[in-house]
């Protein structure tokens, strides 16, 4: 897909290659993007990624990624600070808006833009603050093992059950992702949560963090966290996840950034009270 836009920008789909074009902005911006995010999140949607050139020169990016039949989540809205206001990210946004199709769209939007967001649609559904901080010394509680691929059936059907849709290309990518590392929390043989830890730009993400109960959640962070005290490491926690803010709080860690997510309309039931922790800002 391409479009001609004010001052020769076109518009066309990204692949994994110009991820680290992406991703580099991202981490300019402060927003420290996994070092091995690229593959799980063209694993979801190898078409959902653009970018828009001037001359052949990247300027602009966004993605569109759809998860399934009626949902989509967009994210790494981005343009060059040099080159902003005029009109290249809205051309962008507009030509990756329509791969989405007549699904429910969702966004993780930074202050700045919400109101922009508001104005294309999008809704309010709850806040998601970062928490940042110096990793506790923890020790691996009991319960609480790595994921091997014996596991992958029950963590994908946990996972659906955490959110908006079916997603096990990319999970597949992220439970094995390279330094990437997994923990299930198992109770009498049954899942009672996992949580991924990866390696980031300015520090180590958690996220997902999904769990049954806040103990659960305080098990996978303790063991998530075994082994890099002492570390920085950040978790963005929806607000009205109480029991999550209050583990952030408890480890010492600290807000240091806020989004809001926002659809354009109706997700199918999902269990937000296990969200402790988002898989990652940009694919929700």
């Amino acid at each position: 897909m391409t479009l001609a836009a004010p001052h020769d920008l076109v518009v066309t789909q990204a692949t994994l290659a110009d991820w680290p074009v992406i991703s580099g902005w991202a981490a300019a911006e402060g927003w420290n993007p996994g070092l091995s995010d690229g593959p799980a999140f063209f694993a979801q949607d190898p078409d959902g990624f653009f970018l828009g050139r001037i001359d052949g020169e990247p300027v602009s990016a966004v993605s569109v990624v759809n998860h399934g039949p009626d949902f989509a989540f967009l994210g790494c809205y981005l343009v060059r600070p040099e080159l902003r206001g005029h009109g290249h990210g809205l051309t962008t946004w507009k030509t990756a808006l329509a791969h989405a199709g007549s699904r429910t769209v969702g966004l993780d939007g930074v202050v700045a833009q919400q109101d922009n967001y508001r104005q294309s649609g999008f809704r309010l559904a709850h806040r998601t603050v970062r928490f940042t901080g110096t990793a506790p010394e923890n020790g691996t509680p009991a319960g609480v093992r790595p994921a091997g691929p014996a596991d992958f059936a029950a963590l994908t059907a946990y996972d659906s059950a955490c959110h908006p849709a079916d997603r096990p290309r990319f999970l597949a990518e992220w439970l094995t992702g390279r330094g990437h590392r997994a923990l299930v929390r198992e109770e009498g043989g049954r899942l009672t949560g996992y949580g991924v830890l990866r390696p980031g730009h300015d520090a180590l993400r958690i996220g997902p963090l999904f769990a049954d109960t806040a103990e659960d959640a305080r098990a996978l962070f303790a063991g998530l966290t075994a082994g890099v005290a002492g570390r920085e490491v950040a978790i963005d926690v929806p607000e009205p996840n109480t029991a999550g803010v209050a583990l952030a709080e408890a480890a010492g860690l600290r807000p240091s950034f806020e989004t809001a997510r926002m659809y354009t309309g109706p997700v199918r039931p999902y269990a937000r009270e296990r969200v402790f922790g988002v898989t990652t800002l940009e694919l929700g």
